[in-house]
């Protein structure tokens, strides 16, 4: 479920209370636009990389994705208290808008398909070449990842597709580390039991040589 832009997108910020982006951020947080201008220069790149990493580059709302995401971000930061590098306060609400995106253009694509065929989801069978079924591979594990309930699709996309340790799910999701233990493994469980019973999808994640 990776992502060219993952290795970026692991990069942290220092926490520490006198670093310039926590000082940086704390002033944005008190109503410094100026500070908030700055902040987001150096952030923003780094939240855009987030939301493709889970909502897929190519996605055809990943800009809208981003959009929500910044916006997010600046709405939030009356709430920074310093107590995080700014990198993974904003990373949170940049999985939550990547995430709500996803599951968003999979409510419309079923209504469309009520009504009419799409081709906005292959269906399984043989790709043109291993790059286009890696990728046909990485776009079923994302929308796979919006079937899921908000929590467990938010954890196991800071666990599995940021690379997060479980404690620092913990620490930037606000929740105990035993919950975070239950909702990455409750969404593996779910992953596991929707792909198992549909053998066409199985297919389609099947690693082909």
């Amino acid at each position: 479920m990776g992502d060219a832009h993952v290795e970026e997108a692991r990069v942290e910020v220092s926490a520490e209370p006198d670093a310039p982006l926590v000082v940086l951020a704390r002033q944005a947080a008190a109503g410094d636009n100026e500070a908030t201008t700055k902040l987001l220069r150096v952030l923003a790149p780094r939240l855009v990389r987030i939301v493709r990493a889970v909502v897929g580059a190519g996605h055809p709302d990943v800009d809208d994705a981003t959009q929500h995401a910044l916006i997010g971000f600046v709405q939030a930061l009356p709430a920074y208290r310093g107590d995080c590098d700014p990198l993974a306060y904003g990373r949170v609400i940049a999985v939550r808008a990547a995430i709500a995106a996803r599951k968003r253009a999979r409510v419309l694509s079923s209504r469309r398909e009520d009504g009419a065929e799409t081709d906005a989801m292959p269906e399984t069978g043989p790709t043109p070449g291993e790059t286009a079924h890696a990728e046909q591979r990485k776009d079923l594990l994302r929308d796979l990842l919006a079937e899921l309930p908000s929590e467990q699709a938010e954890a196991l996309a800071l666990r599995v597709v940021l690379g997060c340790s479980l404690e620092e799910v913990a620490e930037r999701t606000g929740v105990p580390l035993n919950t975070v233990r239950s909702r990455v493994r409750l969404a593996k469980e779910r992953l596991k039991a929707r792909i198992e019973a549909d053998a066409g999808l199985r297919d389609a994640l099947e690693d082909r040589p």
